[in-house]
């Protein structure tokens, strides 16, 4: 058998409910969710269980929220004695990977996952910033649209290059339209804008990740178990510091999904694990290469049957 990562969604992913099968039956993934009340102080859990969806949606709870829920997947899995060669997020997903690797405490993640979140909202007024995910375009071509709408527009930059074909874009509300304006001069097929709160992964989210690195270094860092595979160089880091550095980064920074799973299959991975609500980053590895394992733990039943 080759070797395992396990991998964690990001912003997107979260939804009503999301967490309540494994909170009603295993107390040990239950108080994950009630130190999360604790840490925060408010009810996370029953925002997540009971919603709304408008509320779950607000980037500040989101970030806590989806931490929390593959947090408590993790635990149900991590009691089976199974265990990753890699692990990695996508975006907000790269703190669970922190903490799967032990180099950050849960308390710790889901207290800076809610600051994060109220940073990147508080970074750009609203309705000045925009993301739409392009379909279709070669990543060199859309790079260069995006330098050519930003001389006339506004900063406009890729954001998450998911996996071939789809690649989404952020910055200025009119950058981020010239974009969508002019997407089949990169060889688009179409851009779809997208429903978020800010210009995520852009350069506009500076003052933000300025706030973050601030709270990062309160914070105590340790050596990961396994090789964190990370979003800024789509490479393996096992240093601490080099990895607080590189979530400071993360937040203006673009998502290298596709290199990064990418690098994890050359280096012998061949089985994925998908651990917290729904099954996007499945859906995009698949794309990358359809010969990989997929494995889903998103629910009880799955958490219990893994591998």
């Amino acid at each position: 058998m080759g070797k395992i990562a396990f991998v964690f969604p990001g912003q997107g992913a979260q939804a009503v409910g999301m967490g309540k099968d494994i909170f009603d039956a295993l107390p040990q993934c239950r108080a994950v969710f009630e130190k999360g009340d604790e840490v925060l102080g408010f009810p996370l859990s029953t925002l997540i269980f009971e919603g709304p969806e408008s509320d779950l949606k607000q980037t500040v709870n989101t970030q806590p929220a989806l931490l929390t829920a593959s947090t408590a997947y993790l635990t149900a899995l991590q009691d089976l004695g199974i265990k990753p060669d890699y692990v990695a997020g996508h975006s907000l997903g790269e703190y669970s990977a922190l903490v799967a690797a032990g180099v950050l405490s849960y308390e710790d993640a889901v207290s800076l996952v809610r600051m994060r979140g109220r940073f990147m909202e508080e970074a750009v007024p609203g309705g000045t910033g925009a993301m739409a995910a392009v379909l279709g375009a070669e990543r060199d071509a859309l790079a260069e649209l995006c330098r050519s709408v930003s001389e006339t527009s506004g900063p406009v930059e890729l954001a998450n290059v998911n996996c071939p074909g789809q690649i989404v874009v952020s910055g200025s509300q009119d950058g981020v339209n010239g974009v969508v304006q002019r997407v089949k001069e990169a060889g688009g097929k179409r851009a779809i804008p997208l429903e978020v709160s800010g210009p995520f992964h852009s350069s506009l989210m500076k003052e933000a990740a300025d706030r973050l690195a601030e709270e990062l270094k309160k914070v105590t860092f340790h050596t990961p178990s396994v090789p964190v595979v990370v979003n800024v160089t789509a490479a393996p880091v096992t240093d601490p510091e080099e990895i607080r550095e590189l979530l400071v980064r993360q937040v203006y920074s673009p998502v290298l999904w596709q290199d990064s799973v990418e690098w994890l299959i050359a280096d012998g991975v061949d089985t994925f694990v998908e651990i917290g609500s729904g099954s996007v980053l499945t859906g995009l590895i698949r794309k990358i290469d359809k010969s990989v394992k997929l494995i889903n733990i998103n629910s009880l039943e799955s958490a219990q049957t893994a591998l």
